[in-house]
């Protein structure tokens, strides 16, 4: 694609084309994207088109191979997300002219909190949603560090991850703590003996380790394992654990479902544990906003 004289500004009608490109990266097509933006699949390669040339720079790739973002499609999208966050920012402002709740709470969650009994987001949410249909409430699952980043960004408003390495940029209010223990599945060797388990034993069976930040307290009992495998998130651990094939920490409260059915075992639960925080999460240089402000009042009132 020819190279175009640099963008001079930026119209409405290019606003809701980054709107449509946004869309369509999200259903992962031209056809998936046809039922949500409610226009054909002809006229929404029509408007990428025009997207395209009026940015001078092809964004994605399309045709029997799939759709795939080039390198620029990625950067034109992670700008084109702040720059529609800093427009709903600019909607919610004005709205709190006149005191009403109206305007949308970008939410960015680590995954497996929803089985956590304390449900203290969860209650915070309902609080908001009684205020009215105003509030837009968009909630994302994704990694502490991806989280961090929509959070300086301006992506999201507020985040729930584990507190391990404060940021400079952001606040952090503790939620609670959220205990782990290792457990195994109902097919490993260990299973008929977890509490008798002893560091011996661990270190002659596979391991599965995650691969995000962990705690000092973590990073220590995890030494104590023959890390055979990594996941990325604590689903991934259990997929695993389940397998037959390897032991892994899991959350307690995330393990109990498989615990109660008799398919899962904590392995010697009077010491081989650890405590991790858990916190609620907005940048600093956050834009003033009652929805926020609403949610995080919610919040400390559960706790």
């Amino acid at each position: 694609m020819s190279k175009k004289t640099p963008l001079s500004q930026v119209s409405d009608f290019d606003l809701r084309l980054l709107r449509l490109f946004k869309t369509v990266v999200q259903c992962g097509s031209f056809s998936a994207a046809e039922s949500t933006l409610g226009i054909s699949r002809s006229a929404i390669s029509l408007h990428m088109s025009d997207l395209e040339k009026r940015l001078g720079m092809r964004l994605c790739q399309r045709g029997r191979a799939g759709f795939a973002l080039t390198d620029e499609g990625r950067e034109v999208l992670r700008s084109s997300e702040a720059v529609l966050a800093a427009i709903e920012g600019f909607r919610s402002e004005v709205n709190q002219l006149h005191s009403q709740l109206r305007g949308d709470l970008n939410i960015g969650v680590m995954n497996n909190l929803v089985t956590q009994p304390k449900m203290r987001i969860t209650r915070a949410l309902k609080s908001l949603r009684g205020q009215g249909n105003g509030v837009t409430v968009n909630l994302s699952m994704s990694t502490p560090g991806e989280i961090e980043r929509g959070l300086l960004d301006g992506r999201l408003h507020v985040g729930a991850i584990p507190l391990i390495t404060p940021l400079s940029g952001l606040e952090y209010t503790l939620l609670y703590e959220e205990r782990s223990n290792l457990y195994c599945s109902s097919e490993h060797p260990l299973f008929g003996r977890a509490h008798q388990v002893t560091n011996d034993d661990l270190r002659h069976v596979d391991a599965v380790v995650p691969s995000y930040r962990m705690t000092a307290e973590a990073i220590g009992l995890h030494q104590l394992l023959e890390c055979a495998a990594t996941a990325t998130d604590r689903e991934g651990i259990a997929f695993l654990i389940l397998t037959g094939s390897y032991i892994g920490f899991l959350p307690d409260h995330f393990a109990a479902g498989w615990v109660e059915k008799g398919l899962m075992k904590p392995l010697a639960p009077q010491r081989l544990y650890f405590d991790a925080p858990l916190a609620v999460v907005t940048s600093k240089s956050r834009r003033p906003s009652l929805i926020l402000d609403h949610f995080l009042e919610a919040i400390q009132q559960t706790l």
